[in-house]
């Protein structure tokens, strides 16, 4: 974690992505990605926002493609870290287990960005996450589209890490004005679909 909150986690993940879906331009977003600046700790709140910012300037189609790998990165390299001990609660009731598991998705969010303010709940076959704070959609002016798809994809893809089909969809964005960042889950669908 940096002084301002960004977890290395994020950095590397969005490397990684911007490599994998826009590889002509990964040597333009180094210079704020670096793979120096992660060892030395040295990605900060600036570079990042001038990542996001450049990004979203890309269109909706590339922002999306990148955030989106770059959250089911992110779910996966932190799943790695603690799969043994997390594996375990697969064989707690489905609802037990939703709750559990969409609440650890918590922490996975917070290592990404320290100053997200995460809350989740469940309800039978529904779930909702809400981030406060969003390092993804604090904008000065309202967003044609929503900015969060990174964190869409990091929970659906923690789910689905851990045995649990979902659709997880953004209802609310901050950058679109809304007072917080909202993602509906739907439990149990026949087959996941990327987070829109």
């Amino acid at each position: 974690m940096t002084d301002d909150g960004i977890g290395r986690l994020l950095v590397a993940s969005l490397h990684q992505a911007v490599g994998d879906v826009l590889p002509q331009r990964l040597e333009y977003y180094e210079h704020w990605l670096s793979p120096m600046g992660l060892r030395e700790n040295r990605s900060g709140l600036a570079p990042l926002n001038a990542v996001l910012s450049f990004l979203r300037q890309e269109g909706d189609g590339p922002y999306r493609a990148v955030m989106t790998a770059a959250g089911r990165y992110s779910a996966e390299w932190y799943f790695e870290q603690g799969a043994v001990a997390l594996g375990r609660r697969r064989v707690l009731p489905r609802g037990v287990r939703r709750r559990l598991v969409l609440r650890r998705g918590r922490a996975l969010l917070r290592e990404a960005f320290q100053s997200h303010k995460v809350t989740t709940s469940v309800r039978r076959a529904t779930g909702r996450v809400t981030i406060d704070a969003s390092v993804f959609c604090t904008l000065r002016e309202s967003w044609a589209w929503p900015t969060c798809p990174y964190l869409a994809s990091a929970i659906q893809h923690w789910l689905s890490l851990h045995g649990l089909t979902s659709a997880v969809e953004v209802e609310a964005c901050r950058a679109q004005g809304q007072p917080h960042c909202t993602l509906a889950i739907r439990f149990d669908v026949q087959e996941p679909t990327e987070p829109s």
